[in-house]
């Protein structure tokens, strides 16, 4: 790895994998952004310092804190989100910004199978009913729902999202879509609004990732879309889903379950929903597995090293100031 260029000054903002915060400390002689009272002492003596940035989607770098770093030339985002660092600031300040995407791909489309798998088939819950002894004292588990064959919806036809549609396909399943715009040649049925695409499908799965574009994009509407006899799975954003509304209709029996990795509040977890058999909670995990975190540090060093060598970066995001598809 080369060595630190000693006209540029690396700032970490947030918690990272260990590994790689120890590699930007060690390598890069990376400052590490303090929290509470220290923070603005930190930033008035060493701002100026600062040209790019490490940070995660968890934290991302806003524009306030953009404003304290008046050199900043980049953030290097660890995570294929990026909707916590205000692009339209970085945009206006010429900050370019980059994330980790298709190394992560694989991964959180194995898991929106798993948990779509699990919340139709319920193996969790009925995990549950034998381990508290259930089976033997009540009998069998109720019947749950076919996978293959299923007609699934798609929002969010971006690389996740396409990743998860080819795997659905070796299941037998229908595949339609709604995306910001019609994906040129995809072989799968395009569908103008959530609301639309939740009506004619079995289970909705959200890919879209976050930010101000895609706040609440799956409404009330497209739950009482989805219907009763509908599923849900979210992998993208909680942002993405307006969270008060998805409890409700759970409580309300006006959808069949919900497979979820993603929370509006994370680690927060509406309490309703810890007490719901027909819903698998994740901790956020989608690409929690070592080979693609590995992938991930590896690309985020990545752009970093070639921002400090040449100003540009391997994997820039686009400033359009829409953030619909992963």
């Amino acid at each position: 790895m080369p060595a630190h260029q000693v006209t540029h000054r690396v700032l970490q903002v947030g918690p990272l994998k260990p590994s790689l915060s120890r590699t930007l400390v060690s390598t890069y002689d990376a400052y590490v952004l303090p929290d509470g009272p220290e923070r603005a002492a930190f930033l008035a003596e060493h701002g100026e310092e600062i040209t790019v940035a490490v940070t995660s989607g968890r934290t991302g770098v806003d524009a306030q804190l953009m404003s304290a770093l008046p050199n900043l030339g980049a953030v290097v985002n660890f995570g294929v989100g990026y909707d916590t660092t205000d692009v339209d600031e970085a945009a206006a300040r010429n900050i370019a910004v980059s994330n980790t995407p298709d190394v992560l791909s694989d991964c959180v489309a194995d898991t929106a199978i798993g948990l779509l798998i699990d919340v139709m088939r319920q193996f969790s819950a009925s995990d549950r009913y034998l381990r508290a002894g259930r089976w033997a004292a009540e009998g069998n588990y109720p019947l749950t729902h076919k996978v293959s064959g299923a007609h699934v919806g798609i929002v969010g036809l971006g690389r996740i999202g396409t990743a998860i549609a080819t795997r659905l396909a070796g299941f037998g399943c229908t595949i339609s879509y709604h995306n910001r715009r019609e994906v040129e040649g995809s072989p799968y049925r395009y569908v103008r609004s959530p609301a639309e695409l939740a009506a004619q499908v079995d289970v909705l799965v959200i890919a879209a990732a976050g930010g101000a574009g895609t706040r609440h994009l799956v409404d009330r509407a497209v739950l009482d879309a989805l219907g009763p006899d509908g599923y849900l799975v979210n992998v993208a954003r909680g942002s993405v889903i307006d969270e008060q509304a998805l409890v409700e209709a759970l409580a309300d029996g006006r959808l069949a379950g919900a497979g979820l990795d993603v929370f509006t509040d994370e680690p927060d977890v509406p309490a309703a929903l810890l007490t719901m058999d027909n819903v698998v909670l994740l901790p956020h995990v989608g690409s929690g597995t070592v080979e693609t975190r590995k992938a991930m540090e590896e690309l985020t060093l990545a752009n970093l090293d070639a921002f400090l060598q040449t100003g540009e970066l391997v994997t820039p995001v686009p400033f359009d100031g829409q953030m619909t598809v992963r």
